[in-house]
């Protein structure tokens, strides 16, 4: 007797635990939470204020930015436990418009962003990261992993030497302190006793206060004061453009990281929506714009163990209550701390499996190629979108040079039926049916010619064109071809086309 297994609910697949119910009913994983959520709100702030410089704004623009988007995207994003805050990325790709255009422009920019975002996410863009490879996403996370790494060099160059030892006990708290107790987040701990001993010892290291003003009342509705017209569009559109492009990726890419780390599904059309209206909010109190931030997601669930949108709400909160209540006690927290946390991010972050003598052995080279290709140009430029571009595209060559090779054409004849009957086995597209029409024997075949594609399967309109002109190169010599064995799907395909390509009959 056979065995009926139910199938699985399509919901289920996305349910993720525990569910913020099940964390409010748990004291254990909500102090997990609530402590997740306040690292990483301490870590956001020097990052806030760092892109806001570049990004050429006030610093309170990248803080405002972070509390809004952080808190809206943890009712809003696909993917519970992800961090969205202010980026260097898109800091990066619409400075020129504040230093340019100044600030009205810049806001404009940031709300078209958002709002090129929810139409993204609406035309179904997220289901694109089908086409990442893994080669790409792995060059991704090292890349990521190296430019974190890369990031803290100004805090340990031209520092004073207090900061070094600082920086070397912060990280033997952060791995030794797993292996006494996890109830606690290392990283907590590591920047509470570090700014406990500036403090107490009086040592003259760079602090978060040095990093610039933090602000001193809540943000308020902004409504930019541009024209209406085509050539303000003309001037904020291409940058809102790729301000979209970039956020969806780096957020789109994050998401998958976190699914991989967590072995979760998140919703990848949702989160798109979220980070488009998370702009459109962010901008509309002032704010910066900004994307998932791989950095603190890390700290809050591979550093921290967060799993659910409490830690993403609380950070955003905590962010903001950091800023305005404790400001003065947040000013005085040594940046040494805060490096000593990017490290053990980057460090943690990075695939150290990837890139072993025996993985890279058994690995296709074309794939390593690939990774390297992604690490060494996202790395060289700064810029994530542009490396997994490259990437994507490295990667589609390399398969389809690959896959060209698997074609093959055998030819029998039948002298007794002044036949000659060629089989073609393959996938059949551009690359490969390039050199098709080289692989007959025109002048040397009898009258009948039988080309069997049973083997076979039509992709694309240059393969069409490639079995027009081996039949036109047949006729010209006064002979006859029949093609049989095609399947359905290749019959109706060279059947609509076929003739209509300008270069066969």
């Amino acid at each position: 007797m056979t065995a009926v297994v139910p199938t699985r609910d399509p919901a289920s697949r996305y349910r993720i635990e525990p569910t913020v119910l099940q964390a409010l009913r748990s004291p254990r994983i909500l102090t997990r939470e609530v402590l997740a959520g306040l690292v990483v709100a301490i870590a956001l702030i020097p990052e806030a204020i760092a892109f806001s410089i570049i990004a050429g704004v006030d610093p309170r623009l990248g803080l405002f930015s972070s509390f809004v988007m952080a808190v809206a995207i943890a009712f809003l994003g696909g993917r519970p436990a992800m961090i969205t805050a202010a980026t260097g990325a898109i800091a990066l790709v619409i400075a020129p418009v504040a230093r340019e255009y100044g600030m009205d422009y810049f806001i404009a920019t940031v709300l078209l962003g958002g709002v090129i975002q929810v139409v993204l996410a609406v035309l179904g863009v997220a289901k694109l990261m089908r086409f990442i490879p893994r080669s790409v996403m792995v060059g991704f996370v090292n890349a990521l992993a190296i430019l974190i790494f890369i990031s803290q060099f100004p805090q340990l160059i031209d520092v004073p030497w207090l900061v070094y030892p600082l920086v070397v006990v912060g990280l033997l708290i952060m791995y030794l302190m797993p292996l006494v107790t996890r109830v606690v987040p290392a990283p907590l701990v590591a920047i509470t006793l570090l700014t406990a001993a500036a403090v107490v010892f009086g040592l003259n290291v760079p602090t978060v206060g040095d990093q610039g003003d933090l602000p001193e009342s809540l943000p308020e509705l902004f409504i930019p004061n541009v024209p209406l017209t085509w050539e303000t569009l003309g001037i904020i559109f291409p940058f809102a453009s790729a301000m979209a492009v970039v956020g969806l990726l780096e957020s789109l890419m994050t998401a998958k990281l976190v699914d991989d780390i967590t072995d979760t599904h998140s919703r990848k059309t949702r989160e798109a929506l979220g980070q488009g209206v998370a702009n459109v909010l962010s901008g509309a109190f002032g704010g910066m714009g900004g994307c998932a931030m791989i950095g603190q997601t890390m700290i809050n669930v591979k550093a921290s163990g967060a799993r659910t949108r409490i830690s993403t709400f609380l950070a955003g909160i905590f962010l903001l209550i950091l800023v305005l209540v404790l400001g003065d006690i947040v000013a005085v927290i040594p940046m040494a701390a805060l490096v000593a946390v990017m490290i053990v991010v980057s460090v943690a972050t990075f695939d150290w499996h990837s890139i072993r003598l025996s993985t890279l052995k058994r690995m296709p080279k074309s794939e390593t190629l690939v990774m390297v290709v992604t690490v060494a140009i996202t790395v060289w430029t700064h810029n994530l979108a542009i490396g997994v571009g490259v990437g994507v595209v490295a990667a589609m060559v390399l398969f389809a040079r690959r896959v060209a090779h698997f074609v093959s054409v055998s030819r029998h004849v039948d002298e007794s039926q002044q036949t000659a009957r060629y089989t073609v086995d393959g996938e059949l597209f551009f690359a490969s049916s390039n050199d098709l029409t080289t692989l007959f024997e025109y002048s040397h075949d009898p009258e009948q010619i039988v080309i069997d594609m049973s083997r076979s399967h039509v992709w694309d309109a240059s393969t069409v064109a490639a079995l027009d002109a081996i039949q036109t190169k047949y006729e010209h010599l006064g002979k006859t071809v029949t093609f049989e064995g095609m399947n359905d799907a290749t019959t109706k395909f060279h059947g609509r086309l076929s003739g209509g390509l300008g270069n066969g009959h």
